[in-house]
């Protein structure tokens, strides 16, 4: 005893006597150990945010910063990095952790206060002794709390020292930079709510729990709380900011507090949605709007209606249209697409950076999701994904047929909201409708809408509908926003749940009718396997970066500009899906199929064919399914089994062989065809521009050709086709068949000639795979030469007016494929023929007897290229 006494005299005479409690060194006993295993094991933390700690660790001084004061937060953050083997955060400022350190350690810190006192009469403070920058330069992190009780009172009243202010002056003083690294500690996915309950006001909120809440969350349901970090602040760059610079130190410190903050609501915002209002507020407060109001009046004044009735009718639209979003309908679609998940789907492959880059985008403000629409379970497969990455769940628009009962309840409660398919002859439902997107997007909702209207039927992506898109470009226009960020999204298929029904549509049979009974009926898809399903992110699109570009490159035309910026963004918006389009195996191997030239293949036939076209979407660096990288020939033989089983095509062996000796043959039903198409579709994108260039150089009818030889034919398929096939690229026809030829040399299609530039010879291999390529466009050229000779048949124009036209050229298309007059019957599609009236229509095409030289046009063009394409 007496030597340990002489040793703390030696160490307080040699003035090692700065010790405080606001630092907590490394934590290595046994009970430290067993409170993180028994508090803090279960609670998630991405690796990918203890990197981040871990990059910003080798470029300067990490600053931790969370919005509430809270001791078990200092304590875990304390205790997992130093687990996780970071920089740990020594030093809480304004933390007092005494019960928590070591016993000498409280020794120490108690003999030494006491020496200050006794000799200047104050106790030691940690800020002017230089203790908390001494440490901070010698690599140690910090923790800092925002909002903490009596915070102003002790800064502003007391004059006590702001943590702030303090690093402030310490940044200016030193070249080595301060990050300031957000931390957010979530209790709940479940958003804000504008109401505090009994047990908020108790036990604090979700945002704040209280030790109760939070001791019980963590006994009862770890796995709930999560971690998320906002981006960092480095702050000689904040404070080199032109509305900074221009402070004092201590306004910059109450500047940088309200940013750190306001940074930290919008991560949390980004992850759990805005405050919640119930749907009776939100409809109270739109009716209630002084816009609204004056919108109801001026049509209760145009149409002669009582006050009264015009307000009954804007409240029953308005209840007709509203989501009503709640958190328990969500958890249900969770529990509901984890079971389809495991028992008739293969799992979702989804593009995470993608997904990353647009929860960065979402801190801005609310996005506009534009997802294509293939199946109905689109409507709930972007929800799941956004709740399961700690997103909050988007609104999304539908169709009014999905409102029946009771799936309108199930939908609503998942934050659907209903419009009609068409707003025609409608006086104040569009106002009102307009009214309810502009109020979520002021509420802080994500929304979701399918620019196709509909469901694709066809595979690939329809021409965009512009309704719903105008309302959003013209509410960002009108309210003077910042800004509106859009986000095309792909989510594909392996098999569709639909398949058969689309199949029937697409023959020119009849829509199924969504109601109760058929959703009854549906629950036989649920014994099938349907693959895996796809999810691949475009980047984000700025609508006011979008619009400043249109304007520059559209003269302005009065009547006509509105209308054509809207086709224009949704034509954008359909390309920049194509270009995120996954190619799945289904569709390279229906491809395969319909484009082989027999009716029967063998096996290493097609598996050539597959090969072929492989090779193509590989130098395209196109998007393709982890299957088709993995293990080609194995996802090749599953595939082609799959079609087997399904009856979609025949093999004239009993036993499935893999082996090289083994090439049994295979046989097509003519009936089965339209299926095969709408898988072929779901990636006939990606082989378009392959497909124009073969048929450009099927087309130059030489072995020898120059590049600008076939300029002129890609251009005008694609002009032909510009119904058909859409893309986000504004690069030349120039570049895109070079691309297209380098790909095709690459292959041993042409050769590039030995001496003459830009010159091109065709092997014999090659035409033969030009062909294969230029197959794509087979279906299209039979669906529009239909269309053409509908077209001579009925004379008037007057039979466009009509309802029944594709009936009409539906059965003109049935009797000429039974004459043998158009061979696939693929090309039968009502889908196709609409396309090719719209095309031939804008063309000036309306009456036969005064456009003859048209028809002969087009006639001879497409006569053409079909003779080419029967080679």
């Amino acid at each position: 005893m007496k030597n340990f006494i002489t040793r703390w005299l030696s160490h307080l005479r040699s003035g090692a006597h700065n010790h405080f409690v606001c630092y907590l060194p490394p934590s290595t006993g046994l009970i430290s150990r067993l409170i993180f295993k028994l508090f803090f094991a279960n609670i998630n933390i991405p690796k990918s945010y203890l990197n981040s700690v871990r990059e910003l660790e080798k470029t300067g001084i990490v600053i931790l910063v969370n919005k509430y004061k809270s001791y078990f937060e200092y304590l875990f953050y304390h205790d997992l990095y130093q687990n996780e083997r970071i920089a740990y955060p020594g030093i809480g400022f304004d933390y007092r952790v005494l019960l928590w350190q070591p016993v000498f350690r409280i020794i120490k810190i108690i003999i030494t206060h006491i020496q200050h006192l006794a000799k200047h009469l104050a106790l030691q403070d940690p800020y002017k002794s230089g203790y908390i920058q001494e440490k901070l330069f010698a690599g140690e992190t910090a923790m800092l709390s925002l909002v903490e009780k009596k915070g102003f009172y002790r800064r502003f009243v007391r004059s006590k020292a702001d943590p702030l202010h303090y690093l402030i002056e310490i940044q200016k003083n030193t070249d080595r930079p301060i990050i300031f690294l957000p931390h957010l500690m979530f209790f709940s996915k479940a958003p804000v709510s504008r109401q505090l309950t009994f047990i908020d006001m108790v036990f604090g909120t979700r945002e704040n729990p209280g030790s109760l809440r939070r001791l019980v969350t963590l006994v009862k349901n770890p796995k709930k709380i999560f971690i998320e970090t906002a981006d960092p602040v480095i702050l000689n760059h904040f404070l080199t900011r032109p509305d900074i610079i221009k402070l004092n130190s201590k306004d910059q410190a109450v500047a940088l507090r309200r940013h750190l903050i306001t940074q930290i609501n919008r991560h949390r915002q980004a992850t759990t949605g805005p405050a919640l209002k119930t749907r009776l507020e939100i409809q109270e407060e739109l009716l209630t709007n002084r816009e609204v109001q004056k919108i109801i009046t001026d049509y209760a004044a145009q149409e002669n209606l009582d006050i009264h009735q015009a307000h009954k009718q804007a409240a029953n639209f308005l209840d007709e249209i509203a989501a009503n979003y709640s958190l328990k309908w969500i958890r249900l679609y969770d529990i509901t697409l984890r079971w389809m998940f495991k028992n008739i789907f293969e799992g979702m492959v989804i593009d995470y950076p993608g997904l990353n880059r647009i929860k960065q985008v979402s801190k801005k403000g609310p996005l506009i999701l534009v997802p294509c629409h293939k199946s109905h379970l689109d409507y709930l497969l972007l929800s799941w994904v956004f709740l399961n990455n700690n997103m909050p769940c988007p609104l999304i628009a539908a169709g009014k047929n999905l409102s029946f009962w009771p799936m309108g309840t199930i939908f609503r409660g998942g934050g659907a909201f209903f419009l009609r398919r068409t707003f025609k002859g409608e006086v104040l439902y569009p106002k009102i409708f307009a009214a309810y997107i502009k109020k979520v997007l002021e509420e802080g909702f994500h929304i979701e809408f399918f620019v196709e209207g509909g469901r694709s039927r066809t595979g690939k992506l329809l021409a965009p509908k512009v309704g719903l898109l105008s309302l959003l470009m013209d509410a960002y226009s009108q309210n003077h926003w910042k800004d509106m960020t859009f986000v095309p999204i792909y989510i594909g298929y392996d098999r569709v749940l639909e398949e058969r029904a689309y199949i029937n549509e697409i023959e020119g049979g009849k829509k199924t009718p969504e109601n109760l009974q058929n959703v009854i009926k549906a629950r036989k898809f649920l014994k099938r396997k349907y693959g895996k399903i796809y999810i691949n992110f475009h980047e984000p699109f700025s609508l006011k970066e979008y619009l400043h570009q249109y304007e520059q490159k559209t003269a302005e035309t009065e009547g006509t500009e509105s209308r054509s910026v809207y086709h224009d963004f949704g034509r954008k918006l359909i390309g920049a899906i194509n270009q995120v389009t996954l190619i799945t195996p289904h569709a390279v191997i229906a491809a395969a199929i319909l484009n082989c030239s027999q009716k029967r293949f063998y096996y290493q036939q097609l598996k050539s064919i597959v090969d072929t076209y492989m090779t193509y979407l590989l130098a395209q660096n196109a998007s393709l399914a982890d299957t088709l990288i993995i293990d080609r020939d194995d996802t090749f033989n599953q595939v082609l089994e799959s079609f087997v089983q399904n009856k979609t095509i025949e093999k004239s062996v009993s036993e499935f062989s893999t082996t090289q000796t083994a090439n049994p043959l295979f046989k097509i039903s003519e009936n089965k065809r339209p299926g095969l198409e709408y898988y072929k579709n779901n990636g006939i994108i990606a082989f378009i521009p392959a497909a124009f260039t073969a048929l450009s150089i099927l087309k130059a009818d030489a072995f020898q050709f120059q590049a600008a030889d076939i300029h002129a034919s890609y251009k005008f398929l694609k002009e032909f086709f510009e119904n058909e096939f859409f893309s986000d690229t504004d690069q030349p026809v120039e570049y895109l068949v070079r691309k297209n030829l380098k790909a095709f040399i690459d292959d041993a299609i042409i050769m590039p000639h030995p001496t003459l530039p830009d010159t091109y010879n065709l092997t014999s291999l090659g035409y033969r795979k030009l062909n294969l390529f230029a197959a794509f466009l087979v279906p299209y050229f039979e669906s529009y030469w239909i269309v053409l000779n509908f077209y001579m048949k009925y004379t008037k124009q007057s039979i466009f007016d009509t309802k029944d036209y594709i009936k009409k050229i539906q059965a003109l298309g049935n009797r000429m494929y039974r004459r043998k007059e158009v061979e696939r019957k693929e090309s039968l599609s009502k889908i196709n023929y609409t396309n090719a009236v719209t095309f031939f229509t804008s063309h000036g095409l309306k009456e036969a007897e005064k456009d003859k030289e048209k028809i002969e046009f087009y006639t001879e063009i497409i006569q053409k290229y079909r003779n080419l394409l029967s080679h």
